[in-house]
């Protein structure tokens, strides 16, 4: 058969689609088999450049909508439908017929998941951010729709179910049709195969294929039948009715690339080869069963097809075929002989995710094989399929692909690029190689058809598996059909193409809308190398960079068009601003990427100059890129703009930053320069001077013109001098190290030149225009008087780089005696100044090829102008200078016995310490910090050190311990705290020496505290004294010193004796402390006097206070002082009965009267003393505390009780019941309160017993279902003998046994009662199969039983007369039946009001029961305070 245009078109088509991704080819790098016309590449170019697509007609993501009417713009959702399922067309009943186009109106633009985000103001574009703009061009076929719709209406074709593409596209109707349209630009209808008669008998098409040649043309119908077609003339070859059983439906089939071979897969889930063959004229078909439906149901197969140019590829000769059932995925070889050459299964996932397979032949490394993908739910699989030397097929699992949907339908588009369909019909174009969604489209408007009727097999009588139908809601296997590079999709009124779109398409749809900054970012992702899915691209690496920097010249010059025409005429400046902000940097970066500094400031300059607004941004974004070295000339008319706009507008910082890194041949140096000057810029003045003319000094000079006069005349420096100054000496560093400055190196041919010259230039004896009052060697005087510790280290660098260089070693020898002649013996600079420059000639001199040359008297004279004791300014400055010269060792030596002498005489101790320590004279050290006024801090931290190392001598270490005991008493007085700490670690035995050394009292109760005080962490407790004789004198000193802490100290220490301890706060008149002891001991009457007489003391003072106050005026203090010791009262009282809380738990209700009455009769008659002032104020408080000490004595003492006692005192008995009614009406009602708080109780109470037991015999009356009819033990019916009746133990659970088989198992815990013998399931009750002993630990399984039934069993006789059954209920529960009984009320409910008021009464725990039991002090158990709050009179 002769090869068609369109087949010959598509032939290159799909050369270019599989060796385009390739970055550069060759035929026998890649092992490319040839073919007989191979396809040049400059063809494919130009073909897909010059030629348009025939049958690509409209581009439905720009289409333009603005003439469109209301009507074809409905956007109402249309969910895609199965084209037979009644069910599916019924929910499409209500909507609006749409015309032939107007899914495609409705299409969504695509949405893309990557857009560039950055910041472009002054500063360059991120260009890592990728752009993928619209990568798939998605088209209605107008004409096949129109068609389909016809054929539907006017000659009742009926639905589209299948569509097929290669040469044609064939499209099955329900009515059993197949229509073959043509893909011409007319897309005319070439063929109707079958009749509506036809389809009446076989049903509707369920599946489609077409040869490799377009010549055969394959339908499966519903009903099981397979037909053949010959599509160059329309006549039907073959009616398969026997290719496999019937009553299922053709799921698939396919044809392979051998002619004469095919595969079908129907319903029931089984797989058949079908061979065709025709001998004497008769065609005939065999069938064999390649994979049954019982092992497994198969719903997806997919034989590898090999394009036109690789049919030589030795894979071929195995006719491939992957099949997909709902567990595994199979690859087997058809030829030369059936063969397994992979099963895979599935990992977990959705049982309704559609299995999907596609084959595709992909260049990997340097071979081109076949790449088989697959996928079930969100992950997608590839498997690398290649032919080993063996002649064995070897399956490579490649890395996996994961999205976050559940996808239902996977073609390759090219051998990078899948286009995959997820189960809310969104569209995902992804890179295989990046893994990454390039784009997005949205195909619900479509109405995609779907397969789930076919896979229902509901033409043949829905006899298909649950597990296959439920797959087939989303299975759309025949609604897309991809071939060389193009994937058609099957509306149920529509049909649409997709492709990808070529490289200057997808630039042009970010022109049409206007997307600039995005086509320029995907312009040079095109040009780098780096986009994905790239259609049309040349694959030689400089023709397609040429080719791409062409079109962005182009697209940039466009760009500034549309800046300056999308500029707001009127507005704000800064709305303006904002405007170029966002765009002049754009042009600036991709000019400068693609190397064309002509284009950006001869061309784009030149527009943006007809804005000033433009021209003002775009000279300061130049600076982001000029500090980075991106751009380095510029042209003279830009510079000169750059100056005066920077100048302008007081930008100097940024204008210097420039400067400094710009070619200098492209600056105007004397306009430059005066302009630094004067602004000055002095970093942009030296590089100026050094790169333009080579001169080094000159700058130097200048700086020391300026900084100079300021410095001599000794006034105070501003921050710019002081940065003018900080820069002279970096550039004098930079010169001499051979760096310049501000960046880079020096020439190496002028480095010695430089250096030489900075030294000459140094040591000038009078500057250029020197005065007669210029001190010689000004610019050393200057830099010493700036800063002379920098400039030391600036030298020092220097002398440390210079090797065998003559002429720089004797520079370095002038400078140093100028540096001497300079400072010795000058009193304009200060002692560290000259330690300064002596400690550095001491490191110069120590160094092992030192050749400097130093008078060592001179150090005689520095250490005599240090040590002065005359002068006591500087000092600490003066004795660090001395330090850090001593410290550096070498050739400084001096006489150590003066060098003591000066230093004592000026109180230099660090530096008698450094002394000590060379002659290991530790024990003098520690008299050198306690005379030391700065230091004496850090004695406690020096001893320690000294203690715990190992370095030191035991003998050290003694004569170290004899010097801190001798001065005990200063190190008191210094920090108790650190002292205590040094004790416990260092001197543990000689605390009673320590003790006795100390005669201030105060001072020993500061260290005894810190010393005995309770401590966390690594304190060495065990070490410490645990003598009580130190705790009862610490016990006294606290009485003495600090009697408010004495309560806290005891409850905290457990060390003192309590006899002792009772003797010593009786001394001392502490109350509190000796009640606490008291009651420690056991002598609860004792403590409760002690208590009892500090709160009478206290009610006495305040009732002298009230009756003070009543009888004068009183100020504010005096009431300050009243609500003090109203506190003070309070907080007695408070204290008093937690002590009858916590004792009266162990008394009975008498004892316990001699506790609180007391307290009671104290109360009242403070209360009587202060009733007839006018103090109301203290009144309330004595009733408000009265009443509290009546609510907490009513939880121990009955009410009556208490009202006795009240009434038998005189007054109150004599009538006068008035006074104490407030009491009287309180306790009443609190009464009140307890009685209500009862009645809710126990109506609470009641309601969940009354619910508890509802829910019990609800559970327990419950029938129980077995889940099977045999015994679990035997394994019999549980009818064993028919004429016999036996007793059958059935379990909630559902496990059923015979009594005898459990009796034998021993499952039962023995009988102790006529009740019913309690029985354990035999399966759930032991993990070894019923090994268990006679008695199981309770737990949660649900083989508990919460409901035990026995019943017998019998069957009915012919008479109808049944044997009796008997049927024990075991209702009783036993603990495990109570756990579970438990779990399940907690199913219901949430915790009941039972159950939280038993915690509480557990809580409380061997309290006396009651409602009213105050919390105990420091208890962590939860009470219930329930006392009303007491009411005051008016």
């Amino acid at each position: 058969m002769s090869q068609s245009p369109d087949s010959r078109s598509l032939l290159s088509a799909s050369s270019q689609l599989n060796l385009m991704e390739v970055e550069s080819i060759d035929d026998k790098e890649f092992d490319i088999p040839q073919v007989d016309t191979p396809p040049t590449l400059e063809s494919i170019l130009s073909q897909m450049e010059e030629e348009e697509e025939p049958f690509v007609l409209e581009d439905t993501c720009i289409l333009n909508t603005d003439n469109m009417d209301a009507q074809s713009c409905d956007t109402s959702s249309l969910a895609s439908s199965d084209s037979g399922d009644p069910a599916h067309l019924k929910r499409h009943e209500h909507t609006q017929k749409p015309a032939l186009f107007e899914s495609a109106l409705n299409l969504l633009p695509p949405i893309s998941h990557n857009s560039m985000t950055s910041d472009r103001k002054r500063r360059p574009l991120d260009q890592s951010a990728a752009v993928h703009g619209s990568v798939l061009r998605l088209s209605l076929l107008k004409g096949i729709s129109a068609q389909m719709v016809a054929a539907s209406d006017k000659v009742d074709a009926g639905l589209p179910t299948a569509i097929a593409m290669s040469g044609v596209i064939a499209v099955g109707t329900s009515h059993g049709l197949a229509l073959v349209f043509g893909k011409d630009t007319n897309q005319a209808l070439r063929l109707c195969l079958g009749s509506k008669t036809t389809g009446a008998e076989f049903g509707a098409v369920s599946a489609l294929s077409i040869n490799h040649d377009c010549s055969r043309l394959l339908c499966g119908f519903a009903k099981g039948q397979i037909t053949m077609w010959d599509l160059a003339n329309g006549k039907l070859l073959r009616t398969i009715t026997d290719a496999h059983p019937p009553g299922t439906a053709i799921l698939h089939v396919k044809f392979t690339d051998d002619p004469t071979l095919a595969v079908c897969n129907d319903s029931g889930g089984s797989v058949f080869e079908l061979t065709f063959r025709r001998v004497m004229g008769m065609r005939s078909c065999d069938s064999r069963c390649l994979f049954s439906g019982s092992k497994g149901e198969v719903c997806c197969v997919e034989p590898l097809r090999t394009p036109p140019d690789l049919k030589d590829h030795p894979i071929t000769c195995y006719s491939l075929l992957a099949m997909a059932s709902l567990t595994k995925i199979l690859v087997i070889g058809l030829k030369p002989s059936l063969n397994v050459w992979m099963t895979l299964p599935y990992t977990k996932s959705d049982p309704t995710s559609v299995p999907q397979l596609a084959w595709q032949f992909v260049p990997v490394q340097k071979t081109v094989n076949p790449v088989l993908a697959f996928c079930k739910g969100d992950t997608v699989h590839f498997l690398l399929v290649k032919k080993e030397e063996s002649g064995t097929i070897h399956v490579i699992k490649q890395r996996q692909l994961h999205l976050s949907c559940d996808i239902i339908s996977l073609n390759w588009i090219n051998s990078c690029t899948l286009v995959l369909l997820d189960s809310h019909e969104k569209l995902h174009v992804v890179d295989r190689p990046s893994q990454e969604v390039l784009e997005t489209l949205d195909l619900e408007q479509v109405q995609l058809v779907y397969n789930s009727r076919h896979f229902k097999s509901l033409a043949t009588g829905g006899n298909v598996s649950q597990a296959l139908a439920l797959v087939g809601e989303k299975a759309c296997y025949q609604s897309l059909s991809s071939h060389a590079g193009q994937i058609v999709c099957l509306g149920t009124k529509s049909a649409h193409i997709m492709s990808l779109r070529s490289w200057k398409e997808r630039l042009d749809c970010f022109l049409k809308q206007e997307h600039f900054p995005e086509a320029l970012s995907l312009a040079w992702s095109f040009h780098e190398g780096t986009a994905k899915a790239v259609v049309g691209l040349h694959a030689d690496s400089q023709k397609r960079k040429a080719a791409i920097s062409d079109k962005m010249v182009e697209l940039l010059l466009q760009f500034a068009e549309f800046a300056l025409k999308k500029c707001p005429d009127q507005g704000k400046v800064q709305v303006m601003e904002q405007h170029f902000q966002d765009m002049v940097p754009v042009l600036v970066d991709y000019c400068l990427l693609l190397h064309k500094a002509d284009l950006l400031f001869n061309q784009l300059y030149s527009r943006l100059l007809e804005n000033t607004v433009a021209k003002g941004v775009f000279l300061e974004s130049l600076e982001s890129y000029i500090v980075a070295n991106r751009l380095g000339h510029i042209t003279t008319p830009v510079m000169k703009d750059l100056l005066a706009h920077y100048h302008d507008n007081g930008m100097m910082d940024s204008l210097e930053r420039c400067i400094v890194h710009l070619d200098v041949t492209s600056l105007d140096i004397q306009q430059v320069v005066q302009v630094c000057w004067d602004n000055q810029l002095y970093d942009a003045v030296i590089y100026i001077f050094n790169r333009g003319m080579n001169d080094y000094i000159t700058p130097m000079e200048k700086l020391f013109s300026v900084i100079g006069p300021r410095v001599k005349e000794g006034r105070s420096l501003t921050g710019d001098d002081v940065v003018m100054g900080n820069k002279l000496l970096v550039y004098i560093s930079c010169c001499l190290a051979g760096r310049a400055y501000p960046i880079g190196d020096i020439p190496e041919d002028l480095v010695v030149q430089v250096k030489n010259q900075v030294f000459e230039f140094l040591i000038r004896l009078h500057s250029g225009d020197s005065s007669q009052k210029e001190e010689v060697f000004p610019f050393i005087h200057t830099l010493l008087h700036f800063d002379t510790r920098e400039f030391l280290n600036v030298l020092a660098m220097t002398f440390d780089d210079v090797q065998n260089d003559k002429q720089a070693l004797e520079y370095q020898q002038r400078i140093v005696d100028i540096l001497l002649q300079v400072m010795v013996d000058n009193p304009d600079f200060t002692p560290s100044q000259v330690g300064g420059l002596f400690t550095f000639l001491a490191r110069q001199l120590a160094k092992p090829n030192n050749t400097l040359f130093v008078n060592r008297n001179l150090f005689d004279q520095v250490l005599e102008f240090l040590c002065c004791p005359d002068d006591d300014s500087r000092h600490t400055e003066r004795q660090q200078v001395l330090l850090e010269l001593l410290q550096v060792g070498g050739v400084v030596q001096f006489n150590e016995e003066r060098l003591f002498t000066l230093a004592e005489k000026a109180k230099f101790y660090q530096i008698c310490e450094f002394l000590y320590e060379k002659k290991h004279l530790y024990e003098r050290i520690v008299d050198c910090y306690l005379r030391d006024p700065l230091r004496q801090s850090e004695i406690f931290s020096y001893i320690h050190n000294l203690m715990s190392m190992p370095g030191y001598s035991s003998e050290e270490k003694l004569k170290v311990k004899q010097k801190v005991l001798q001065h005990m008493q200063e190190l008191v007085s210094l920090c108790p705290a650190k002292l205590a700490d040094l004790v416990t670690w260092h001197f543990a035995d000689e605390v009673q020496s320590i003790i006795s050394s100390l005669q201030d009292d105060q001072l020993l109760f500061q260290f005894l505290r810190c010393l005995l005080k309770p401590q966390e962490g690594s304190q060495p407790a065990s070490l410490l004294p645990l003598d009580p004789e130190l705790y009862e004198l610490l016990l006294d000193l606290m009485c003495r010193f600090e009697s408010q802490e004495l309560l806290k100290f005891l409850q905290t220490s457990q060390h003192y004796r309590l006899d002792e301890a009772i003797q010593i706060t009786q001394k001392y008149g502490c109350n509190e402390a000796k009640a606490y002891l008291l009651e420690k001991k056991g002598d609860i009457h004792g403590a409760f006097a002690c208590l009892l007489q500090t709160l009478k003391e206290r009610l006495h003072v305040l009732s002298a206070e009230v009756s003070h106050d009543g009888e004068g005026a009183a100020d504010r203090r005096d009431e300050e002082e009243l609500d003090l010791t109203l506190m003070n009262v309070r907080n007695s009282l408070n204290q008093m009965i937690l002590f009858c809380h916590r004792n009266c738990q162990n008394l009975d209700q008498e004892q316990g009267k001699d506790l609180w009455f007391p307290l009671l009769d104290a109360m009242m008659a403070s209360q009587k003393e202060v009733m007839g002032l006018k103090d109301k104020h203290v009144s309330d408080g004595l009733k408000e505390m009265t009443l509290k000490v009546l609510n907490c004595m009513s939880s121990f003492i009955s009410l009556p009780a208490i009202i006795q006692h009240i009434l038998q005192d005189p007054v109150y008995g004599r009538g006068k019941l008035a006074e104490i009614q407030g009491l009287i009406l309180g306790m009443l009602d609190t009464f009140t309160y307890e009685q209500t708080l009862l009645e809710t109780t126990t109506s609470l109470l009641n309601h969940d017993l009354h619910w508890s037991l509802a829910h019990l015999r609800s559970v327990v009356t419950r029938g129980l279902h077995p889940r099977q009819d045999c015994c679990n033990i035997c394994l019999q019916h549980y009818k064993r003998k028919q004429d016999a009746t036996e007793e059958i133990v059935v379990f909630s659970c559902g496990h059923l046994y015979h009594l005898q088989c459990l009796q034998q198992k021993d499952c039962g815990r023995g009988q102790s009662s006529e009740l019913p013998q309690p029985w354990r399931c035999y399966k759930c009750s032991s993990s070894h199969g019923g090994r268990g002993g006679a008695s199981v630990e309770p737990s949660r399984s649900r083989s508990a039983s919460l409901a035990q039934t026995r019943f017998s069993s019998g069957h009915q006789q012919k008479g109808g007369e049944a044997h009796g059954k008997k049927v024990l209920a075991a209702v009783t529960l036993d603990v495990q039946q109570e756990l579970s009984w438990d779990q399940l009320r907690g199913l219901y409910r949430g915790p009941s009001r039972l159950s939280i008021l038993s915690e509480v009464s557990h809580g409380q725990g061997g309290e006396r029961p009651g409602f009213l039991v105050p919390a105990q002090s420091g208890a962590e158990n939860f009470h219930l305070k329930l006392a009303p709050p007491p009411l005051f009179e008016e």
